[in-house]
């Protein structure tokens, strides 16, 4: 597990952006058991591709005419309980750091994996959500 110090900014990184970090297993189950309208879960992580594409695309995405009305984010490697009960409402997706998840209603509508992170900008990275934003938010 990495040290607090060491991933708090990663994590106020979204957080100053409006994401609220999901810190145990329970306040998972609160955020989207049983939700109703949309939530954008980002799956942070200390990597480069979470650094220089998934924040930044996270970040840029909510900048768009439709958007989530949730943003949560948990951190992987340091919020290991909350992320693995997260992953939990990814299924049928492996665990996938960095990821992320939107929901409408309780349900997995769209997801991103590393591998569509990796090798992005941020700017497309953001379009993807955007995209999945306009259908579904």
């Amino acid at each position: 597990m990495y040290p607090i110090e060491i991933v708090a900014p990663m994590i106020q990184e979204l957080t100053d952006h409006g994401f609220e970090s999901l810190e145990t297993a329970e306040a998972v189950s609160d955020a989207l058991e049983n939700m109703q309208g949309t939530a954008l879960v980002v799956v942070n992580s200390v990597c480069g591709c979470a650094a220089a594409n998934a924040r930044p695309g996270a970040k840029l995405s909510v900048h768009n005419d439709k958007r989530p009305d949730k943003l949560y984010t948990v951190f992987a490697g340091n919020q290991r309980e909350a992320t693995a009960k997260a992953r939990e409402y990814f299924l049928p997706y492996p665990p996938s750091s960095p990821s992320m998840a939107l929901f409408k209603d309780g349900r997995l509508v769209h997801f991103i994996e590393r591998y569509q992170i990796e090798g992005h900008t941020a700017q497309q990275v953001a379009q993807n959500l955007q995209e999945a934003y306009d259908k579904y938010c």
